[in-house]
């Protein structure tokens, strides 16, 4: 029931895009909807079950690029689960479940950037929306609080449960032996990055570029959304270089470290990151989230040393295949550029899952062309360029990739796939447990159904 943060930019769209239904009965002064369900002081009516459906259709669409086929029974399994969601919800009440203000508006904003970035600028959004950002926190916090409350209420419910391997054993053999899955080729890798450093002159170009812009906002009457828009280099440019409010956790720690050091409305000195020069104005600071306008600098790619940064990493290639006191590991984490797999000694996880071996399938396609040629356990591929960063804000790096661990394509089975089994094994525990759980909750509540409710879905 994490629906709410797993939802697509087009649900979110239909989710605020739509008048309160109760509130257009009321007006209309007609009886345009129908309450299916009362949960002790909640009301569902009809057309929220509509909605949810049509929601959970569109996300299955999305992810599959095949709706499924509607039918009577998904229709009263979603009112099932609504109706369980206002039984959690009541009873986290009774328990003192807590969702503060903040971890709500955290929440919606980090959803909020999200979109932010997809079409490029508030402005942009607001227009599709059309309505204002503003608006769009307001109709969202009652949905995410609910939705966190309850998430939270059940996450403490089934947090301490666990497995033991002989569970994990029994789980697995009652599966019959013609639908065990076949597990695709898996491998588990590791990269250390370098980024070229920049030519001095073209250095020292982009920074002086950066003083004059700099003292004509402190001298020269200039305001920092102009001067973005004429000279800014990066893609909140059209915008005045706003980037809104981010988390600072989101944002490199030069530019998080010099915004925060502000003042509302100061200008920063010119401070340097991996992406250029930044003159930065702190409009807000709300909690560990900043709201900015910035001016970026940027060095031209061509006046970029790629040939360093290729030498570098043959060289750190060079140690780990002629010296077995070095490892890869090791030069990783105290080399490579890339914050996100260095500390880890270069490992790279599954985005999705946190797992440390990944389908091939799954690899990006830069990631996929080199992992192909590397035929042995402990390959370690050629520097290749591929580009670092999010897709909004990259940046041309170089870097080798070990191949550590390969698994052939195979059939499921306890040896291989130990772990992935008991990840199922728990869930379907927790799953089981937790609908008992919810089952005995319901005896504690009033529920009453105002539509006729089939025996199998009572049942379920």
């Amino acid at each position: 029931m994490n629906k709410i943060y797993s939802l697509s930019f087009l649900l979110i769209l239909l989710l605020i895009s739509s008048t309160p239904l109760l509130a257009q009965i009321q007006s209309s002064g007609e009886t345009l909807d129908q309450i299916v369900a009362v949960v002790n002081d909640h009301v569902i009516l009809k057309s929220d079950v509509d909605q949810q459906v049509t929601d959970y259709m569109m996300q299955m669409r999305q992810q599959n690029n095949q709706a499924p086929t509607f039918n009577e029974g998904m229709w009263y399994s979603v009112l099932k689960q609504m109706v369980e969601r206002y039984v959690l919800l009541d009873k986290a009440k009774e328990d003192s479940v807590i969702v503060t203000d903040e971890q709500v508006n955290q929440a919606i904003d980090n959803r909020i950037n999200q979109y932010v970035s997809q079409v490029g600028s508030e402005a942009a959004l607001e227009r599709e929306l059309g309505k204002s950002i503003v608006q769009l926190r307001a109709e969202l916090r009652e949905d995410y609080r609910t939705e966190m409350i309850v998430s939270e209420y059940r996450r403490n419910r089934i947090g301490n449960i666990d497995i033991t391997r002989p569970e994990v054993r029994e789980y697995f053999e009652r599966i019959p032996r013609d639908s065990l899955p076949t597990i695709p080729e898996r491998v588990a890798v590791s990269q250390i990055v370098a980024t070229p450093p920049p030519l001095e002159n073209a250095r020292e170009e982009a920074l002086n570029l950066a003083r004059q812009l700099r003292d004509s906002l402190l001298n020269h009457g200039k305001t920092l959304e102009e001067l973005a828009r004429r000279h800014s280099d990066g893609p909140s440019a059209p915008s005045g270089g706003r980037l809104g409010m981010i988390p600072i956790n989101d944002l490199v720690p030069e530019y998080s470290a010099a915004a925060s050091a502000l003042q509302p409305g100061e200008i920063s000195k010119v401070v340097e990151t991996s992406f250029g020069f930044h003159v930065i104005r702190l409009n807000e600071r709300r909690g560990d989230q900043i709201d900015t306008n910035h001016i970026l600098i940027s060095i031209d790619e061509e006046s970029y040393d790629d040939q360093a940064a290729i030498s570098k990493l043959e060289q750190y290639r060079d140690s780990v295949l002629t010296n077995n006191e070095v490892t890869f590991a090791e030069l990783a984490r105290k080399h490579s550029e890339d914050p996100n797999t260095a500390p880890q000694g270069g490992r790279i996880l599954n985005p999705q899952t946190g797992e440390r071996l990944i389908a091939l399938s799954q690899l990006d396609p830069a990631l996929y062309r080199i992992v192909l040629l590397l035929e042995e356990e402990g390959d370690i591929s050629e520097p290749k360029q591929f580009n670092i960063g999010s897709q909004n804000n990259s940046k041309k790096a170089y870097r080798i990739v070990r191949l550590d661990r390969s698994v052939p394509e195979h059939i499921a089975n306890l040896d291989q796939d130990y772990e992935r089994i008991k990840e199922v094994a728990l869930q379907q525990k927790q799953y089981r447990i937790l609908a008992e759980w919810i089952s005995n909750l319901k005896d504690q509540v009033y529920i009453e159904y105002k539509i006729p409710i089939p025996q199998n879905v009572e049942q379920s």
